[in-house]
């Protein structure tokens, strides 16, 4: 067995690692492989999670041990977004949703609100050629009516113009909260029930998600949450339900590509139940349109996920 490497070192990468990794498994640049190599995943092609959502904490505690004001911390933060972005669209990821800005977060003070609308705008004009010369689409959910003119004033022209990019969907969450998600879309339905359009009885947890904007690319498979705590904080509450949630103490300034690796491999690891035991999910696995009649009303939501490529 080869002698573990520690992130400090500068190995001398083997010209046939790359080449050496199985069928279906990915093909990296040198330095992805390098990169790889040192943190010992390796990720399955054909196993990928279709959709990541990522908690993007830390940014204050990180300055703050470096004796540097937040502000240096949020602007550090900018950087790992691109880091990530690319690294997603590297791996061939789908969807990918970042809580940039939470509805509480207007609670801070207000200088730190104005730099992160700042960091916000630079971030929207600087990445505006990457993210229409690599296909990808955005989208931004949450109260976006509370967003500062020049803050839209670049967000929804290129919302637009990516519309109709289908490499990988970025959703930005700003202004965001999981509860505050779910009381729209339930007075939504409320509306449609007091016109007389809708039958209060014909309400389904299906009808109330087609309402909820955040998981109009579908469900998040990996939920990551950077920074050491262990909590979703008002993130994606209707679509997480089902999430693999992966937790590491690494700042976000500090998170990379490597470290979204090694998120992506801790989910491959995992069997992924959707409240089914673990011979039903082989069963579906195995052979996803022969069901039992009495798992019928269970296997659903499973072989939706298995028929993604989820475990």
């Amino acid at each position: 067995m080869a002698r573990a490497l520690s992130v400090t070192e500068r190995p001398r990468r083997s010209p046939s690692f790359c080449d050496r990794l199985p069928r279906g498994r990915l093909r990296l640049s040198a330095s992805e492989c390098t990169a790889r190599f040192v943190s010992d995943t390796v990720i399955e092609a054909r196993n990928l999670p279709r959709h990541i959502a990522i908690i993007m904490d830390g940014n204050g505690r990180w300055a703050e041990q470096r004796g540097l004001p937040r502000t240096e911390g949020h602007r550090r933060g900018s950087d790992a977004v691109r880091r990530v972005v690319r690294a997603a669209r590297r791996l061939g990821v789908e969807a990918l949703t970042l809580f940039a800005f939470s509805e509480q977060n207007w609670a801070r003070p207000r200088l730190e609100v104005q730099l992160l609308m700042s960091l916000l705008r630079e971030f929207l004009v600087s990445e505006r050629g990457e993210i229409l010369d690599n296909g990808i689409r955005l989208r931004a959910i949450g109260d976006l009516a509370r967003l500062p003119p020049e803050v839209r004033g670049v967000l929804d022209p290129l919302a637009n113009d990516s519309a109709t990019n289908g490499a990988m969907t970025l959703t930005l969450a700003l202004s965001y909260g999981g509860r505050e998600e779910i009381a729209d879309a339930a007075r939504d339905l409320a509306r449609a029930v007091a016109a007389g359009q809708l039958d209060p009885e014909a309400i389904t947890p299906e009808l109330l998600q087609s309402r909820i904007a955040s998981v109009a690319v579908g469900e998040p498979d990996l939920l990551v949450r950077t920074g050491g705590e262990l909590r979703i904080s008002n993130f994606l509450l209707w679509g997480a339900a089902y999430s693999e949630l992966h937790f590491t103490p690494k700042l976000w300034p500090d998170f990379d590509a490597d470290d979204l690796y090694r998120a992506v491999g801790a989910y491959q690891s995992r069997e992924r139940r959707f409240g089914l035991t673990g011979a039903q999910v082989k069963m579906l696995r195995a052979s996803p349109s022969d069901t039992s009649e009495n798992d019928s009303t269970i296997a659903p939501r499973a072989a939706q996920g298995l028929a993604q490529g989820a475990r």
